[in-house]
């Protein structure tokens, strides 16, 4: 299970930010996981619960947004909508598809708290 370790780096992510910007509490976290990106959202959220414990990034809701993926056709040389790895293009059928979006995994927003 991967996304324990994707947790961490969260974690590592929201506590560097604390330290930094001397908040006391996350209150709402926004993360972006691409429908590429090989996360399972429901166990990334379930590994962030557990990790939060103790930390400041205990209680707060956590909002996961799975943007839509989109890749480059090569014989279309256009832009177009992808559901999964190794679909072939919608528009010609081909399989030369080079992904551009939907592979990320970030931290978008943080909403804290002083206190």
């Amino acid at each position: 299970m991967h996304e324990m370790s994707l947790a961490g780096g969260i974690l590592k992510i929201v506590e560097a930010a604390a330290a930094r910007e001397h908040f006391a509490r996350v209150t709402v976290l926004r993360i972006e996981a691409g429908a590429l990106a090989g996360v399972e959202v429901s166990a990334l959220r379930f590994a962030l619960d557990v990790m939060a414990q103790g930390t400041c990034l205990q209680g707060a809701r956590i909002d996961i947004d799975t943007p839509p993926a989109a890749g480059w056709c090569m014989q279309c040389c256009a832009t177009v909508a992808m559901q999964a790895r190794g679909d072939p293009c919608p528009d010609c059928g081909d399989y030369q598809l080079q992904p551009t979006s939907g592979t990320e995994l970030r931290v978008v927003e943080m909403m804290v708290d002083d206190i």
